[in-house]
Parts: structure tokens; C-alpha cells; sequence
């Protein structure tokens, strides 16, 4: 039902789009040539056209409204397709802290391991 209201809709806008463009602006536009008289006239085209074009826009209007509400009244299942959902690499656990003075790993994990290891042999300035 909501395809074929779909197309439906398409279809209107088409039509709207059409009767637009063929009505005759100020700078020519795409109006349509025809006999001086009877519907075609230029005068009889033109309230025909103005016509179509209030009956085409609202028909859009309304069509819209009820797209929007079907939409909305017939939501599927809130459920998510995980199927191609990546699966996230196991997270290593972290290293544990050195025990003993505060910075002592951190020389290590720098890549000085010349650093002293404890607190004990750095000097401390007065």
C-alpha cells in the first residue's frame, strides 16, 4: 500500500512539475501554442493551467500529509540487523604498576634503562 501511494506520489509531482512549466511567464516560458478560441485560447489555457495547478498542489499537499502519517503509524519492529556488525579484537588486560618508587617503570617504558631504578641514588639538590 505505501509503494503504490508512493508512486502515486511521484506521479503527482510530475504532473505539477509539467503544468508548471508550461504555464506562460513573463519571459515566455514553455506556453502552449493553439487556437485563438475555445479552451486552448490563450486565456482558456491559462485559468485551465492556473486551475490544474492548485488541484495538482494540493493533491501533493494532502498526499504528503498522508505518506507521513502512514510512515509513522507503521514503524517495523525496533530491532537492529547486527549481522555485519564488526567484532571488536579482545582488549589486553594492562601491565601492572611497578612496585617501589613512582617513576621507576616510566624510565623503562621510555627506553632509558640506564635510569636509576629507585629513588635512593638520585642525589637531592639544596
Amino acid at each position: 500500500m505505501f509503494v503504490f501511494l508512493l508512486v502515486v506520489h511521484a506521479i503527482i509531482a510530475a504532473a505539477l512539475v509539467a503544468v508548471i512549466l508550461m504555464q506562460k511567464s513573463e519571459g515566455g516560458g514553455l506556453g502552449m501554442g493553439g487556437s485563438p478560441s475555445g479552451l486552448m485560447s490563450a486565456r482558456g489555457a491559462a485559468d485551465f493551467l492556473t486551475r490544474a495547478t492548485g488541484i495538482l498542489a494540493g493533491a501533493f499537499v494532502l498526499m504528503s500529509i498522508a505518506l507521513a502519517m502512514l510512515a509513522a503509524t507503521h514503524r517495523g519492529a525496533a530491532t537492529l540487523d547486527t549481522s555485519l556488525a564488526r567484532k571488536a579484537p579482545p582488549v589486553a588486560a594492562p601491565a601492572a604498576a611497578p612496585t617501589g618508587a613512582p617513576f621507576a617503570g616510566a624510565a623503562t617504558v621510555a627506553g632509558n634503562s640506564a635510569a636509576p631504578a629507585d629513588n635512593s641514588a638520585v642525589p637531592l639538590a639544596h
